[in-house]
């Protein structure tokens, strides 16, 4: 029986086929997968903001994109990844509320998709696939065996990506 690991907020894994790895509650925080076809290890990060360097308390390292994704990179290369392979899938980074002052500050869904894709084509790594922005929450699961990467909004259907 595959396992699936669970992902909390501001939290990163990795796992092995068969098991996949998922996250609850993608809103404008951002799913990262990484993957690497040939050995079959993914990861997952559960970014919450985009910048480690303008936060006071950032000793959490999954919760930016500037340092979860290199976390998660090196955890998967630990793991017998080969760097050099890794293609990445994202999620979420939704607008949940309307305000009517759209300031950069509340927008944090839209800078969150592009600090991960920033860190994403520093590092090389191509994206394969996003579902990103819009104004709803995701959930999301992802399994290193074939890279399918599964979205369930409430309301949606389930869409593979």
């Amino acid at each position: 029986m595959n396992k699936i690991i669970k992902v909390g907020m501001a939290e990163l894994d990795i796992c092995k086929s068969p098991d996949g790895i998922s996250t609850l509650g993608l809103g404008s925080c951002v799913g990262v997968v990484l993957r690497d076809p040939g050995t079959k290890i993914g990861g997952m990060v559960h970014v919450m903001l985009p910048d480690s360097t303008k936060i006071r308390n950032s000793e959490n390292i999954a919760k930016f994109a500037d340092t979860g994704i290199h976390a998660l990179i090196q955890k998967m290369i630990d793991a017998g990844a080969n760097r050099n392979a890794l293609v990445a899938k994202i999620a979420g980074g939704a607008q949940m509320f309307n305000f009517q002052n759209k300031l950069a500050v509340i927008r944090v869904g839209d800078r969150n998709i592009e600090a991960c894709k920033e860190v994403l084509h520093a590092e090389k790594i191509p994206i394969l696939a996003e579902d990103t922005g819009e104004n709803y929450g995701r959930t999301v699961v992802f399994f290193p065996e074939d890279g399918k990467f599964i979205i369930r909004a409430v309301g949606k259907e389930e869409i593979f990506i």
